[in-house]
């Protein structure tokens, strides 16, 4: 009966570092895996990383080296640290709760939360 809940979102220069953080219902932070995602607008929803029940991670290519996902088993939440944000970063981030199949691919269900807004100024 639980939802997922976005948090951690604001208005940053370029440069400057966010931390968002999802608090996931503990039937969905057991599933398989767990990622975040983020739509800019007029553009398409899409993947910016992922996490595994094990704690195997994968990232998108632009983001790479830049954000860190990761789990907090007390807090029952699946974070995102976002350093070094630039203007592409700027769109409404989602996570999600799903599994990885083979290759590495997130595959997403129907449990998306209601979002934070991140939005990078130059």
């Amino acid at each position: 009966q639980g939802r997922l809940v976005e948090s951690g979102g604001g208005l940053v220069q370029a440069g400057e570092s966010l931390r968002l953080s999802c608090v996931v219902p503990r039937e969905l932070f057991n599933f398989n895996a767990q990622a975040w995602y983020r739509q800019a607008s007029g553009k398409e929803r899409e993947m910016v990383a992922s996490i595994t029940y094990g704690g195997a991670t994968n990232y998108a290519e632009p983001v790479k080296t830049r954000f860190t996902i990761s789990r907090n088993n007390f807090k029952s939440t699946v974070d995102l640290q976002m350093n070094n944000l630039n203007v592409d970063d700027t769109g409404v981030y989602f996570c999600n709760a799903g599994m990885v199949g083979d290759g590495g691919r997130y595959y997403s269900l129907d449990n998306w939360g209601q979002g934070t807004q991140v939005t990078v100024s130059s």
